[in-house]
């Protein structure tokens, strides 16, 4: 098999051009699914996807509708049923380009400066994607695939992926595989390569506070009623103490800790204090006591005011109480932590800890668990081996803050785990202008993933 390796990973190098050339035409098409107006160019490259894997030979392309944007289905099955299936997941929508005006150059007119490609999508993640179909399209140019792809590309994954858990659960036959490969993350570092092997969840919730009837004079009712704005402000006060320790009830009974290796792993990052303060700008770290600030931000529970509002903000004053409060509020879950039972804990502290006075209500936005990989996964052992013989280096593993809500659908609708990687580099201004991704870096993502390819073959022989 090594002859096919190294004859796939010269055809690799030989047509990056070609690789670059199908990348910037996927790049032209705006998908951007938050935005009505670009339904047609969202289903156009719905329609580019389906075409391009009938070009490299799938045998079965659909384009599955779901409740907003479709779902891209295809096989690759030519390895036969005795070997392993990877289900390669990725999303074809992008987020929206504004301000175009800080942009260098067009974001949909794809453009190449000093080793880095720039495009609304180079990055996040239509040049990911395209790293594993380059590298599928290496192996099939000069022999044939060792296993079998399924593909599932949605549309709506910038604006939540509202659709995609009944989607999964409908069509689970469909996606029936051995592993998820997913790319939709990305390295910490030019120089380290990283697999992220859990992720936090995400529980957000809406907070009213309601007081008076309507809006009242302060000076004529000040002193008499209860303030919404002042209550809310209270009761937020008080879910966190002084070192930043959440007060809900229970909220840490769920909380899985980190063994010794994970600590090791994550001490390996490089992400100390001093990271955190370029990073943030900030003038003091501050969080929970006990934790360095990647364990926090990776492995440990956070709760966070993401909005408040109320009263009179305009230019000048005037001098009211106002008649309602409100709040938004996202909490990041870690595994055995659920958004369900993190609700019931929200509840039980506005009911202990709201005044008479008062009325409120809590309405949940948003509710995505978190998920865990063992480390010890065969397809994260095999692609860890890849990085290290591509890069010359072992791989970082990672514990990332943010939430992928697909992750743990395919482990709770599927059953299937995922191997979480990517080639995007911190500085690739995703969801910002400018959003770019670094060529080398990009060439030799296809050269991991033809390796790791071969490597999943060779371990189930």
């Amino acid at each position: 098999m090594e002859n096919y390796l190294q004859s796939a990973m010269k055809y690799s190098a030989g047509h990056r051009q070609d690789f670059l050339d199908k990348l910037t035409d996927f790049l032209e098409i705006k998908t951007i699914s938050s935005d009505s107006a670009y339904a047609v160019d969202v289903r156009k490259g719905a329609q580019w996807l389906a075409d391009y894997f009938k070009k490299i030979g799938a045998g079965k392309v659909q384009i599955l509708e779901t409740q907003k944007h479709p779902v891209v289905y295809a096989d690759l099955s030519q390895a036969g049923e005795d070997r392993p299936t990877i289900l390669v997941y990725g999303h074809y929508d992008v987020q929206p380009a504004d301000p175009e005006n800080l942009w260098d150059s067009a974001p949909f007119e794809p453009a190449v400066r000093d080793g880095q490609l720039y495009a609304r999508g180079a990055s996040d993640m239509k040049g990911q994607l395209m790293v594993t179909l380059s590298a599928i399209e290496s192996i099939q140019a000069t022999g044939r695939l060792p296993v079998n792809f399924k593909f599932l590309v949605e549309g709506e994954e910038e604006i939540g992926s509202p659709s995609i858990a009944n989607f999964l659960s409908t069509h689970k036959d469909l996606f029936k595989s051995d592993f998820v490969l997913n790319l939709d993350a990305g390295m910490i570092a030019r120089d380290k390569p990283t697999i992220v092997y859990g992720l936090r969840g995400l529980a957000y919730f809406e907070i009213q506070v309601s007081g008076p009837a309507q809006d009242l004079h302060s000076g004529v009712f000040g002193g008499v009623v209860y303030n919404p704005i002042q209550v809310l402000c209270e009761l937020i006060a008080g879910m966190k103490d002084n070192e930043g320790v959440i007060q809900l009830p229970g909220f840490y009974e769920d909380v899985l800790l980190l063994n010794e290796q994970e600590k090791q792993e994550l001490a390996q990052l490089g992400m100390n204090d001093a990271y955190y303060l370029k990073e943030t700008g900030a003038l003091k770290l501050h969080g929970e006591k006990g934790f360095s600030p990647v364990e926090r931000v990776g492995a440990r529970p956070t709760l966070d005011v993401n909005g408040i509002w109320g009263g009179y903000t305009g230019e000048g004053p005037k001098t009211v109480i106002p008649a309602k409060a409100f709040a938004k509020l996202s909490m990041r879950l870690v595994p055995n932590q659920t958004p369900e039972k993190v609700k019931i804990q929200l509840h039980e502290y506005l009911a202990n800890n709201a005044p008479d006075g008062i009325k409120w209500e809590m309405t949940q936005l948003s509710s995505d668990p978190a998920s865990i990989t063992d480390m010890d996964f065969l397809p994260t052992r095999c692609l860890a081996a890849s990085f290290e013989k591509i890069w010359g280096i072992p791989p970082v593993f990672e514990r990332g803050g943010g939430s992928i809500p697909i992750v743990s659908h395919m482990q709770n609708s599927l059953g299937v785990e995922s191997v979480l990687s990517g080639f995007s580099l911190p500085g690739d201004n995703i969801h910002s202008p400018n959003e770019h991704l670094d060529l080398e870096v990009y060439y030799k993502g296809i050269d991991t993933v033809i390796d790791f390819i071969f490597r999943i073959a060779e371990s189930c022989e």
